[in-house]
């Protein structure tokens, strides 16, 4: 069992979707279809996970501004009618690090509309984490590790005390750019192909815990 000194202080520091909610899935197949109707881009579900909208907007529709207030709108309807289902074994660990002295955090580039319909389908978000940061909040999207970096700062930690969960190749650079401890989940992608992008994988988070995730740390830092 791992004791923690009382003068260390970890964060833990989860992307939302394919992290703390099952819903990759359903992006993917909403982000293809707009790919190939309005790019005649077949695999643009693939680039632009971890991504803020306005991000997505400005790299691949900069060039017909007039069709995205028609994306916005369907992608809006889309996320009030999504299923938010936990990923397995997510809200025991999460109780786990909260019980450790963990600060928490949930770290998307969703936007506060997409999070409203979040909240509305699961009220007991907004009590679960001690923070939640969405995509207004950051001047960069994913990769970059400016998302991860305000994290830490808000919680007074360094990356050696900070683990990143993440599922996306764009999240996962982002957090293993922060240089905290990356843990890659294999909900989205599989485990061989977001091996190289992070320090350790999980499936889903049954039978993980608090201790194992420190055995992990002091694996790394050893």
């Amino acid at each position: 069992m791992f004791f923690m000194n009382k003068n260390e202080r970890f964060s833990a520091l989860f992307d939302f979707d394919g992290v703390v909610m099952d819903t990759e899935s359903q992006y993917s197949v909403f982000w293809h279809q707009i790919g190939v109707d309005y790019l005649q881009h077949d695999n643009l579900e693939q680039i632009i996970k971890g991504q803020t909208l306005t991000n997505i907007f400005k790299s691949y529709f900069n060039h017909v501004p007039e069709v995205q207030p028609e994306i916005d709108q369907k992608l809006k309807y889309f996320e009030q009618h999504m299923k938010y289902e936990y990923v397995p074994g997510f809200e025991d660990f999460l109780s786990d690090l909260k019980a450790h002295g963990v600060m928490t955090a949930v770290v998307t580039s969703s936007d506060e509309g997409k999070m409203a319909a979040v909240y509305e389908a699961h009220p007991e978000i907004k009590k679960m984490f001690d923070r939640i940061l969405t995509a207004e909040m950051f001047s960069k999207s994913k990769p970059d590790p400016d998302c991860y970096l305000l994290g830490m700062r808000l919680f007074d930690t360094d990356a050696a005390h900070s683990f990143v969960f993440e599922d996306s190749f764009n999240g996962l650079k982002s957090g293993m750019a922060s240089e905290a401890t990356v843990i890659g989940l294999a909900t989205t992608n599989k485990a061989e192909e977001i091996a190289p992008f992070c320090h350790y994988i999980l499936h889903d988070y049954r039978d993980f815990s608090f201790d194992k995730l420190m055995n992990w740390h002091e694996r790394r830092y050893s």
